[in-house]
């Protein structure tokens, strides 16, 4: 009988928790709007960069187009560009590629080091760590370390080498290893005679691609979005990255007639016969596609490395 009664209280319980269609319909409606509604500034700024330049003047950002607004004269200036534009597009892609590796190796290492209880620095490097995400010293005292110091202006390495490492992706790794590589794996791996460079490449890392995916798209989101570094670092036109140039051409639309490998004769016939507000746009569209294009493909990882050391319930 007692039996019974945990049987029927089971189904109770089964039956209370159980979603009503019509509220899982809803749900999954308001999810799938929210979900459309991130879409729309990239949908936005691409229709936008289709718009003549004359309808923007005359009749502000326009959602729907038809045959007499639409233009590609954009993209059609943009080609026209292309030795300048592909330039920084280079530099953008080579920044990111080469910072993000460098970035997670060394994030992982850091991270790795510091989740070992055993290490006799454990506690100063961490304190060593942490303090950064505190205090900080400040934009002058950086900018003379690098420039007269290491002497990273004008060159590749200030793109990379700032952003490299950061406390927060330490400190995301530190609990990754913590939390996911117990103790006795690793001791079990020293008795067999394995190095630490042999249990970091051949134990941890294979299980770590949660937290790898994780800090690499944080970094690569941080190389591509940042134009920063080459503002304040960079008087090389041929080292500006995409985003640099893009800033440029937001903050002063003249900055392209100074280009000498324009291919119109004359600024002003430049200033003229640019596109200005529909070529912001797209580049701003040709910015941020490549970078979302790349997140679907770590979602799973991403989110699971978020995750880690929350509580389970």
């Amino acid at each position: 009988m007692a039996k019974k009664t945990k049987i029927d209280t089971g189904d109770n319980m089964s039956r209370l928790n159980r979603i009503h269609p019509v509220t899982n319909f809803l749900f999954n409606t308001l999810f799938l709007v929210m979900a459309l509604m991130c879409f729309l500034p990239i949908i936005f700024i691409f229709i936008i960069s289709l718009t003549k330049n004359d309808v923007i003047r005359t009749e502000g950002y326009q959602l729907f187009l038809n045959a007499e607004t639409i233009s590609a004269d954009a993209y059609t200036y943009l080609w026209s560009q292309r030795q300048t534009i592909l330039q920084a597009l280079w530099v953008s892609v080579y920044t990111t590629a080469i910072g993000t590796t460098l970035g997670v190796i060394l994030t992982c290492v850091m991270g790795y080091v510091l989740s070992r209880r055993e290490h006799k620095l454990n506690d100063f490097l961490t304190i060593l760590i942490f303090i950064p995400m505190v205090f900080g010293g400040g934009m002058a005292a950086s900018y003379v370390v690098n420039t007269q110091l290491l002497h990273l202006n004008n060159t590749m390495w200030i793109l990379i080498l700032p952003l490299a490492v950061s406390s927060w992706n330490v400190t995301i790794s530190r609990t990754f290893f913590r939390s996911t590589i117990p103790d006795s794996v690793i001791e079990s791996a020293k008795i067999d005679g394995a190095s630490q460079l042999t249990i970091f490449t051949k134990i941890v890392l294979p299980i770590s691609k949660p937290v790898l995916a994780t800090i690499g798209l944080f970094l690569a989101f941080g190389y591509w979005n940042d134009w920063f570094q080459a503002q304040l670092y960079i008087t090389d036109d041929n080292l500006k990255s995409l985003q640099a140039m893009l800033n440029n051409i937001q903050s002063n639309v003249e900055y392209l007639t100074k280009n000498p490998t324009a291919t119109l004769t004359s600024s002003t016939e430049l200033k003229r016969n640019m596109p200005q507000e529909s070529v912001r746009m797209a580049i701003a569209f040709v910015v941020a596609v490549p970078i979302a294009c790349i997140y679907p493909f770590f979602q799973k990882y991403f989110i699971s490395g978020l995750t880690v050391g929350a509580v389970k319930g």
